[in-house]
């Protein structure tokens, strides 16, 4: 029995608009446009981006996310084009204390923060999306949890920050970096899980929870309900889907 990492999920007030963003940045498709959210990924149907899934959400950013997206630049070059796209297209720049760094913190139309990094070794084969990180109070904690969910292995472990990434070496690191008052108020991002299709999503759920999730949407949902809500041991929400049959 596992999950995988699904997509990235962000509350947005107008979706369309911040998903063109994020494609148009990134180099990616508006995969799906319905209704009720708008789906980016990777061109790629065999890469192992992780996709984002834009929903409409009815009140503006009022705090500072919880996760975030950094993006990886392959020179030094490459990162100020990088960042003078992301400017161009709607982004601007953010001051969240960081002081002097080789990154530029940038926050999207809808104020959501992200990096564009400068290059690093580390991130030299993850593609546009280099991680997606988690602030925490206990790095290792939650690594070892999304682990399980995710079916990512421990990568690296210190006392300030920890990593998983897929066992293929492929795709983005999910990171949990140490944060002053990381229990803020609820991220405008969330992570998706999804259940594989032969597995039970209900049993998956119980797997979850007694690795440390613990639900928070009503236990009388119904058995085929496209999602169950959950949030992780620091009460970060997250959602296990349902995967589509046949």
């Amino acid at each position: 029995m596992s999950t995988r990492l699904a997509c990235v999920v962000f509350d947005a007030v107008e979706p369309r608009s911040v998903s063109r963003f994020w494609a148009e940045l990134l180099g990616w498709e508006v995969a799906l446009d319905r209704p009720d959210g708008v789906d980016v990924a990777a061109s790629d149907p065999d890469g192992l981006d992780v996709a984002l899934t834009f929903l409409p959400a009815r009140r503006s950013k009022a705090a500072k996310n919880r996760i975030h997206l950094d993006l990886s630049s392959r020179s030094l070059d490459h990162q100020r084009v990088q960042v003078d796209r992301a400017l161009a297209l709607g982004a601007r720049p953010l001051d969240i204390g960081q002081g002097a760094v080789p990154w530029a913190v940038l926050a999207d139309p809808e104020g959501n923060e992200f990096c564009v990094l400068e290059p690093r070794e580390h991130y030299v084969d993850t593609g546009s999306v280099a991680a997606i990180v988690v602030d925490t109070e206990n790095p290792l904690r939650l690594a070892q949890f999304w682990s399980k969910a995710a079916g990512w292995p421990i990568t690296h472990d210190s006392a300030r920050y920890a990593g998983i990434r897929s066992a293929t070496g492929q795709g983005p690191w999910l990171e949990f970096l140490r944060t002053p008052e990381a229990l803020g108020e609820r991220s405008r991002l969330h992570l998706d899980l999804i259940a594989f299709p032969t597995d039970d999503p209900v049993e998956e759920a119980a797997r979850l929870q007694a690795a440390g999730a613990f639900p928070i949407s009503p236990e009388t949902s119904p058995a085929n309900a496209p999602a169950v809500v959950l949030a992780d041991p620091e009460t970060n929400e997250f959602c296990l889907l349902q995967a589509a049959s046949g």
